[in-house]
């Protein structure tokens, strides 16, 4: 499927996504509530390919930058308890292509923390192209997805009374990538 098929509005080539309009978030349950947070330094681009299914994207995430609003957690989570920002710096995720599943549109690639590299995808959805005060070009992209912690070797836990755990297993990622033509 050809890309003018799908967003003849988005042209072929390298967008660079501008992490000061972009953000790449997180909610995983703590206790009996969700807990939110965001890494605040990542880089990345998005190579738009003439046929849909070719285009693939980029990203380095700075886990050292993770912010969940509460510094003593963020410290906490920084540590070979957790996340281990020392040893494993960064998060990436490299792709492999685009598929479409009726409307529902899925980057699929390789999600890498703690040194572990396992399969993901992502649902995309387009959210249209625009020129910017500055003469750019820009295009918006939301994605999402939920991923086991536990699968890149996150396990840091604290048992509770009967079968409840202080964190869950599941930690749903969210992106909001707005990109500049190159």
């Amino acid at each position: 499927m050809s890309i003018a098929a799908v967003a003849p509005e988005l042209k072929a080539g390298t967008w660079n996504i501008d992490p000061s309009h972009s953000e790449v978030t997180f909610v995983i349950r703590h206790l009996m509530t969700k807990v939110r947070g965001t890494f605040t330094e990542f880089t990345g681009s998005v190579q738009i390919a003439e046929e849909l299914g070719e285009s693939t994207a980029t990203a380095e995430i700075k886990m050292a930058s993770l912010d969940t609003r509460n510094a003593d957690r963020d410290a906490h989570v920084r540590t070979a308890d957790v996340l281990d920002v020392e040893k494993y710096p960064t998060m990436t995720f490299n792709t492999k292509g685009v598929r479409a599943e009726g409307d529902e549109y899925y980057l699929d690639g390789d999600l890498t923390i703690k040194d572990v590299t396992r399969p993901l995808s992502l649902r995309v959805e387009f959210n249209g192209v625009g020129e910017d005060p500055w003469g750019g070009t820009r295009a918006g992209f939301s994605a999402e997805t939920t991923i086991n912690r536990q699968d890149w070797g996150i396990e840091f836990d604290i048992p509770l009374k009967g079968e409840k755990a202080l964190l869950s297993d599941k930690v749903e990622l969210q992106l909001e990538v707005q990109a500049v033509l190159a």
